[in-house]
C-alpha cells in the first residue's frame, strides 16, 4: 500500500432497481485491504444488509458488481472489524470531552485556572463537574485544598475526580448538599474524598444533570468513538457510578441506532434470581463491570496482600496501608453461584494481587456449589485485573475468566519511572498487567479505555499491548488486535461477531494508514509470519512514533455511523 492513501468514494451502482421486491441493501467495497482470516489476500467484500456476506480477492468482485446497490471504492484503504472497547463510562467520557477536563493541566496554578474560567463560563449549572486531575504529574506534588477550589469555583459545588476516578476533591458547598457524609468512610477533612464518602459525592453531583446535559454527554461520547472506529462499547454502569436514569436514558439512545452498539452491565450484588431478574429488567447483560473489590493504585484503594511501597508508616517506620477490600471470597462466591444459577453473568472490578486472590477463590468457590462446567460456560469476567501473580493467571485459565484488560495504563503508570513504581516499588510494578502469560495461559482477552480514565483510542490500545513498559508482557499486534474486536464480542458471549468472515455482523472500519505489517515482540515471529506461506493478515506499523491509523467510516449494523452516508 502507499502511504497516502485518498479517502474511499461511494459510486452509483452500476444498475437500478426500483420495482423488485424489497430485499436488504448490497454493497460491494473494492480496491482496498480488507482485514479477514477468510482470505488473508482479501482486497474486496460484500455486505447484504447487515452481514458480511462476502469477502475475497478483486477479481472475484467483477461479478458482483453488477448486482449490488452501492459499489464502494477503496483507493486502496483497510477494511477491518470494527473495535469494541470492553470498559466505558460513557457519560462521564461525554462530560469530559464536553466539559472541564483537566487531564492536560500541567501544574495545579493551571488547573485552578481551568476551574475558574469553567465556573465563569456556566453560571446556571447546579454543580460543576470536571474530571482528569493527577497531582503526581504536578511540580506541587499535592491535590487542590478545599480552600483553593472553593476559591476558584466561586463557592460553588464542585466535583472533580481523579484521573482514576476513585478519589475526588470538592468544594465545602458540595459537601453541605450531602447530609452526614463527613462521618462516612473515605472522609478526610481535606484530602481527597475515597470509599463510601466519594460515592456520595458523586450520586448527588451527578443527580443535578438534566436529562437532556445526560444526553448531550452521551451523545458526544458516542459520536466521538464511532469516529474512532469503534463499533460496540461496554458500559460499565451501577449505584455506586451512575443513577439507573442514566444507563437507561443510555441503552435507549442506543438503541436508536445513531451511533455504535451499547452493552449495558449494572454493577450490583445478586443474592437471587429475583435480584437477576431486575438487573435484567434494566437492561444489563450482567451483574459485572465495576463491582468493586477493591479501588485504584493511583489512590492508594487497591487491595494489596504487602504494603503500599509510599504509604503511611507504622510506628515501628515501615509501610502500612494496604488499600481496601470492599468484597471478601465468600461475597465474590456468592454473587458468582447466584448470577450462575440464574443463568447471568458476573465479573468484578479488581486490580491488587489481594483483590485478584479474594476473586479467583471466591470464582472456585462457586464452582465448588453449582459445578466448573457452569462456571467456565457463563464466562464471568474481571476489569483491570492488574496485579495478577502465577497462581491468580492459573486461576483464570481454570475457571475461564475473561480478563477486560486497558493496555493505556501500562503506557500511562507504568516503567521505571511510572506511578506504579512509586505505589509498589520498581520490582512489584514490573509484575503489573502480564499480557503475555495470560495469553499463554489460555486466558480470553478483551481490551478497553475506561474512558475517561484514559482516552477512547483502539489503535493507541493495540499498540501499548505490543510496545508494553515491561517487555516481556507485551503480545503480537495480531493478538492485541484481536483482543479489542473479536474479544470484546466473545466478552459478551458472542463467537459469530468481530471478524470480517461471511455470516457475521457488519460492524467494520475503514482506515487511512500506511504499509500493512505483522508485528510482535519476538522478532522470529515476525519474520515468520511476513512469509506469505503463514497466511497472516498484516496491520498497520504500530511502532511508537509512527503515526496512527485514520478511521475513514464506520458502520454498525450494516449502518453508517460515522463518514460518508450510504446512498
Amino acid at each position: 500500500m502507499s502511504e497516502h492513501v485518498p479517502e474511499p468514494t461511494p459510486s452509483r451502482p452500476a444498475k437500478q432497481h426500483t420495482s423488485r421486491p424489497a430485499r436488504p441493501r448490497t454493497v460491494l467495497l473494492r480496491g482496498g485491504e480488507v482485514h479477514s482470516p477468510a482470505d488473508p489476500f482479501a482486497t474486496a467484500m460484500v455486505v447484504e444488509g447487515d452481514r458480511i456476506a462476502w469477502v475475497g480477492e478483486e477479481g472475484a468482485a467483477d461479478s458482483f458488481a453488477d448486482g449490488v446497490d452501492e459499489v464502494v471504492q477503496l483507493d486502496g484503504a483497510l477494511v477491518t472489524p470494527a473495535f469494541t472497547d470492553a470498559h466505558v463510562h460513557t457519560t462521564a467520557t461525554g462530560l469530559a470531552l464536553t466539559g472541564l477536563d483537566l487531564s492536560g493541566a500541567g501544574t495545579l496554578p493551571e488547573a485552578l485556572g481551568r476551574i475558574r474560567a469553567y465556573a465563569d463560563a456556566r453560571p446556571a449549572d447546579r454543580v460543576l463537574l470536571g474530571h482528569g486531575w493527577d497531582a503526581g504529574v504536578w511540580p506541587e506534588g499535592r491535590p487542590p485544598s478545599r480552600a483553593e477550589l472553593d476559591e476558584a469555583a466561586g463557592g460553588r459545588p464542585l466535583y472533580l475526580t481523579r484521573v482514576d476516578v476513585h478519589s475526588a476533591v470538592v468544594t465545602t458547598a458540595l459537601l453541605d448538599l450531602v447530609p452526614g457524609v463527613r462521618e462516612r468512610p473515605g472522609f478526610r477533612a481535606d484530602a481527597p474524598l475515597t470509599g463510601d464518602a466519594h460515592h456520595a459525592v458523586r450520586k448527588a453531583a451527578y443527580a443535578t444533570l438534566t436529562p437532556a446535559q445526560r444526553t448531550e454527554a452521551q451523545t458526544a461520547a458516542l459520536a466521538r468513538a464511532a469516529a474512532l472506529g469503534i463499533g460496540t462499547l461496554h458500559e460499565c454502569a451501577g449505584p455506586d457510578i451512575s443513577g439507573e436514569d442514566d444507563f437507561t436514558g443510555l441503552l435507549a439512545l442506543a438503541r436508536e441506532g445513531a451511533g455504535p452498539r451499547v452493552v449495558g452491565y449494572w454493577a450490583e450484588a445478586v443474592a437471587s434470581a429475583k435480584d437477576a431478574q431486575r438487573i435484567r429488567e434494566l437492561g444489563a447483560i450482567g451483574a459485572a463491570g465495576d463491582l468493586f473489590a477493591d479501588g485504584s493504585l493511583g489512590s492508594h484503594t487497591a487491595h494489596l496482600h504487602a504494603p503500599y511501597a509510599d504509604s503511611p508508616s507504622s510506628a515501628g517506620g515501615t509501610p502500612s496501608h494496604t488499600g481496601v477490600a470492599h468484597l471478601r471470597a465468600e461475597d465474590i462466591a456468592d454473587h458468582v453461584a447466584a448470577c450462575t444459577e440464574a443463568g447471568l453473568q458476573a465479573g468484578f472490578h479488581a486490580i491488587g494481587d489481594a483483590a485478584l486472590t479474594s476473586v479467583v477463590d471466591g470464582v472456585r468457590a462457586a464452582a465448588e456449589r453449582v459445578g466448573l462446567g457452569r462456571i467456565r460456560a457463563a464466562r464471568h469476567r474481571v476489569e483491570h485485573a492488574e496485579m495478577l501473580t502465577e497462581r491468580t493467571v492459573a486461576g483464570f485459565a481454570e475457571l475461564a475468566l475473561t480478563a477486560s484488560v486497558q493496555p493505556a495504563f501500562d503506557a500511562a503508570w507504568g516503567g521505571e519511572d511510572g506511578m506504579y513504581a512509586a505505589r509498589l516499588g520498581a520490582d512489584r510494578a514490573r509484575t503489573l498487567n502480564p499480557y503475555a502469560a495470560l495469553l499463554k495461559a489460555g486466558v480470553p482477552l478483551a481490551l478497553g479505555s475506561d474512558s475517561p480514565v484514559t482516552p477512547l483510542d483502539p489503535w493507541g490500545t493495540v499498540r501499548a499491548a505490543v510496545f508494553h513498559r515491561t517487555r516481556a508482557h507485551g503480545i503480537s499486534a495480531r493478538a492485541a488486535f484481536t483482543a479489542h474486536t473479536r474479544g470484546g464480542w466473545r466478552a459478551v458471549g458472542r463467537d459469530d461477531a468481530g471478524v470480517l468472515v461471511p455470516g457475521a455482523p457488519a460492524d467494520y472500519a475503514v482506515w487511512r494508514t500506511g504499509e500493512l505489517i505483522v508485528q510482535a515482540p519476538d522478532e522470529r515471529v515476525e519474520r515468520w509470519s511476513t512469509d506469505p506461506r503463514s497466511g497472516t493478515p498484516g496491520l498497520p506499523d504500530l511502532t511508537p512514533g509512527n503515526d496512527l491509523p485514520v478511521c475513514l467510516t464506520t458502520v454498525v449494523g450494516g449502518r453508517t455511523v460515522f463518514g460518508p452516508p450510504n446512498e
